[in-house]
């Protein structure tokens, strides 16, 4: 299964659910809001299995941005040149690390075609990132960069990732497990639940390969596969939303006109799970910021025109950044 920064990396769309998938933060929707309920109604009485299943979506959600390795932790984000790119502190190396966490010089990444070898210098050792945990150590490797392969390698509180993307571009990041923003975080900071705010909808796919462009803050273009649209009915109008495929599940970006006052002003992300033989539901309690919201060193795709919704959503992450 993929890492998390790695997955997002891969394609320059960070914050795509993969991460969520990866860290255990998918859950089924487990409430029995009455078919027909819509957004723009009094608030109903929160169902207690739902409030329940939300507030631990919320926790863990908190928790994965927390972890080790995890967006918090993120310190630096280069693209690798074909060729030997050495890293290290000194300001002489292509790739210049913090000096709190790195030697002067602690190895070269050599790019050759598919492939990404590190070899690191004498004395210099690094363990690769084995289910989370520190394990074999090496003084020379072939990284895996490559979809489900994308691995970390790390030693005391610097570890360091490589990934091949798309375009053919290899990245590296690294992680500082110290890292004050990581230490000092307060929460993620959420609306209150609100249970109009899981609405019915109906899911109408597209022919198997249909693709549609998706930007990303970094004015590149992707097309990505669209699985159909989620439709429902918001503030008496009918809506639809182009929803993005994930392993047989959607994810959509979407922007509100809350993005100009307490949301994420790029938008925001909410993951569906198919609900089988069930109704499907659109619960924007569960509608999260993307990385770019927590990290510098992120790619993350912007809400495609056609998800600009007209009405606003008060519900999901709030993003206590946005001053306007």
């Amino acid at each position: 299964m993929r890492t998390a920064l790695g997955a997002l990396e891969r394609s320059g769309r960070a914050g795509r659910p993969k991460s969520i998938l990866t860290h255990r933060l998918v859950f089924s929707i487990v409430c029995a809001a009455a078919f027909g309920a819509g957004a723009g109604l009094a608030a109903a009485t929160p169902d207690p299995a739902w409030a329940t299943e939300l507030a631990k979506w919320r926790e863990t959600a908190d928790a994965s941005l927390r972890r080790e390795r995890g967006w918090l932790s993120i310190v630096g984000r280069w693209e690798l040149k074909p060729g030997a790119n050495r890293i290290g502190s000194a300001a002489g190396n292509e790739i210049v690390l913090p000096r709190a966490l790195a030697p002067a010089t602690l190895g070269v990444i050599d790019v050759n075609g598919r492939k990404a070898r590190l070899t690191l210098s004498p004395g210099e050792t690094l363990r690769v990132v084995e289910h989370g945990v520190p394990g074999d150590s090496f003084a020379q490797r072939d990284l895996l960069t490559d979809d489900e392969d994308e691995e970390w390698v790390t030693s005391g509180r610097l570890s360091l990732q490589v990934v091949r993307r798309d375009d053919g571009k290899f990245v590296l990041r690294a992680a500082d497990r110290d890292a004050p923003r990581r230490k000092n975080f307060p929460a993620r900071a959420w609306y209150e639940p609100r249970p109009d705010y899981r609405i019915p909808a109906r899911f109408a796919p597209q022919p198997k390969g249909t693709k549609i462009p998706i930007a990303n803050v970094r004015g590149e273009i992707q097309y990505e596969d669209v699985a159909g649209q989620i439709e429902f009915t918001l503030d008496g109008a009918t809506v639809r939303l182009d929803a993005l495929d994930e392993d047989g599940n959607l994810f959509v970006i979407f922007r509100d006109p809350t993005s100009e006052s307490t949301t994420y002003p790029a938008g925001r992300f909410l993951y569906l799970k198919r609900p089988g033989e069930g109704a499907w539901f659109v619960d924007f309690n569960r509608a999260y910021n993307p990385p770019c919201a927590f990290s510098a060193y992120t790619t993350c795709p912007l809400p495609p025109p056609q998800n600009w919704l007209k009405s606003a959503i008060p519900a999901g992450e709030r993003y206590p950044g946005n001053k306007s």
